[in-house]
Parts: structure tokens; sequence; C-alpha cells
């Protein structure tokens, strides 16, 4: 099977370059020397962990896995590097002890970024926290120092430079608003709340090239 044709709908193959809501263009993310992950929400005990002691033990996964994002590019076969989220998961809730009933993970980026997964959808086999991309450690522009990779929803529940995990019961639709959804599942074709998925390519499709333009601009 061709690249082009294991593309899912409405779709096109473009390079993985730093991308995301115009409002983020300008904000360059610098790692700090030691970073952190806050985890707090609908929990027992609120509490922080360095992200090495965090990842510390967890058994490691190497896997090619496609970002395919909801404005219509697809970047495939890039090779990650990280620790299942579920493990990170499971861990994060042996420490802070989650309300039985919270069903969602809100993740925060360090640029200010987040987007919400449901618990299920998190856990699942193929979502990593992956901290290196072709081998190397993950560039800023990419996720630095760590970052979620969802290869089956679309790239605006990958959120990079994670420094925040929330435990919540309800779904909060973070930045992008109304624009997202709440799965956001690429196979579904699940690009919006409000509309079918193909209206949305023809809605994104245009707006592309200004994107990128507002991104390389700031890089």
């Amino acid at each position: 099977m061709t690249d082009s044709h294991r593309l899912p709908p409405g779709q096109w193959i473009a390079p993985l370059e730093r991308f995301g809501l115009p409002t983020f263009a300008p904000r360059k993310v610098v790692p700090p020397a030691r970073p952190v992950v806050t985890v707090s929400g609908d929990v027992r005990h609120a509490a922080q962990f360095e992200i090495a002691d965090l990842l510390a033990g967890l058994p490691r996964h190497d896997q090619l896995s496609d970002i395919n994002c909801v404005t219509t590019w697809s970047a495939l076969d890039l090779p990650w590097s990280g620790v299942r989220l579920r493990d990170v998961v499971d861990r994060l809730a042996a420490q802070v002890e989650p309300n039985p009933g919270t069903r969602w993970l809100r993740l925060t980026g360090l640029d200010g970024y987040w987007a919400c997964l449901r618990i299920d959808d998190a856990t699942a086999d193929e979502v990593l926290l992956a901290d290196q991309l072709d081998g190397k450690p993950l560039p800023p522009a990419h996720g630095a120092p760590v970052r979620v990779v969802a290869p089956a929803h679309y790239g605006y529940k990958s959120v990079k430079h994670l420094v925040g995990v929330d435990f919540l019961r309800r779904y909060a639709s973070g930045p992008a608003g109304w624009k997202g959804h709440p799965r956001a599942r690429v196979a579904e074709e699940e690009r919006s709340r409000l509309l079918p998925g193909p209206f949305w390519r023809r809605v994104w499709r245009p707006t592309l090239p200004i994107l990128r333009r507002a991104y390389r601009k700031n890089d």
C-alpha cells in the first residue's frame, strides 16, 4: 500500500513542522533544566514530579506513528521513543488518588496550550509520552522535554512540552474551543463538534499557507 492510499480521509502528506493554533505561533518554549509535571484536578493529593523521576524505571517503547493535523496535513511514519502514557497515568494515580468518577485528563504544555483526552483514549497501547524523535532528544519545536503522541487522534490532542496533568470528571474544551472535538478520532473524522468532518476540510485547507507562514516567521 502506498503512503497516499493509507492516508485518513481528507488528509495530504506534509513534513513535520512546528504548528498549532495561530495564537501560539510566537510562543517559543525554552525547557527548564529540571522540568516538572504538576498533577491536580479532582484528586485527593495534588503533587509535582520531576520528569526524570516520573519516567524512571518504566518500560520504553519505540514506534512509528503518524501525526494527523485537523487542518488536513499528515506527517507519516515518525520514529518516536518514550514510555506508554498509560504507565505514567497509573504511576500518577497511585500517588494523587483521583476520584473514581474522573473520566478525562487535561494535559497542559509549557506554552499554555492544553487539551483533554478521555482516560480510556489516553491509556490506549499506542499513546506515548515521548522524549525522543528519530533517535534524538525531542527538539523544542516538537515538544521538548516530553510530549504526548496519540496517533488515533488529531494532532491537537498530542500536547507538547507537557507540564500539567489534571484528572477531571467532565470534558473541558481548551483553547480550541468549539472548533475542537472531545475525542477527535481520526478514523471517525471527528474534526469538530459542529458540522461533519468533510465540511472542515474545505474550511481548514485554504488557511494552511497562512498558518504555516505564521509559524515559520517565528522560528
